[in-house]
């Protein structure tokens, strides 16, 4: 069963949520804040997370940040907030989803059921396919990569972009072209957010290995390609 963890400071949001997800068979957990959120993250089986943006203390944004320095757990932001630069942020800082409030049952479901699919979260493992290059090891079915033996957490966009690099090396993307691939075409992020996706992931890398973290070169004045450096 599909495990949920709602994150809101408003205990009747917390409640319907966790009606509108348990009609759905859906398990659930439900906390107030982002502290709380860490140690249900630490201690249960959580496939996907709800996190309202607007909460007292640390910010629905902030956790997140949080959060993805020990975690690539699916995110779906929940705000009242519609302004097309708060998702934009959202979405870049490592949220796979911007829902904005009010939302029906229906909808909130199809998103986590969307979101699980396409982080392969859904999936129970059964054999491995992996993709090697030098030091990095992508494992197609589990969606997970290792440098050495170490598990290095991504985001959906993060390993999009690395399994698109790994499964193309040397070959040259420009910004508009990764884009186009790994972002909905019309996507309002702009170029810089392939920029600040390629810096984050180089630093994950960088944390196991700075040689892996080098093999994303950026070829200037036009976009990236990925190459062991001779």
């Amino acid at each position: 069963m599909t495990t949920v963890l709602i994150v809101d400071d408003e205990l009747e949001m917390r409640n319907l949520i966790e009606v509108m997800l348990s009609n759905s068979n859906i398990n659930t957990f439900a906390v107030s804040n982002g502290e709380e959120a860490y140690r249900y993250i630490n201690q249960y089986d959580i496939d996907l997370i709800l996190l309202d943006v607007m909460m007292p203390g640390e910010d629905g944004f902030t956790v997140c940040k949080r959060i993805r320095e020990i975690s690539s757990i699916p995110i779906i932001f929940l705000t009242a907030r519609d302004a097309n630069e708060d998702k934009v942020k959202g979405l870049t800082i490592g949220g796979d989803d911007y829902m904005v409030k009010p939302f029906t049952a229906s909808e909130l479901v199809a998103r986590i059921h969307a979101v699980l699919r396409r982080t392969g979260n859904h999936i129970e493992p059964t054999n491995y396919k992996y993709i090697q290059y030098g030091l990095i090891k992508l494992d197609e079915i589990a969606r997970k990569v290792y440098v050495g033996s170490e598990n290095v957490p991504l985001t959906l966009k993060e390993y999009e972009l690395l399994h698109l690099f790994m499964l193309n090396p040397k070959t040259v993307y420009s910004r508009e072209q990764l884009l186009e691939r790994i972002w909905d075409i019309d996507y309002a992020g702009g170029t810089r957010t392939v920029d600040t996706h390629i810096k984050t992931l180089r630093l994950k890398l960088a944390k196991h290995s700075k040689e892996a973290s080098e093999y994303v070169q950026t070829v200037w004045g036009i976009g990236y390609r990925f190459e062991k450096n001779k």
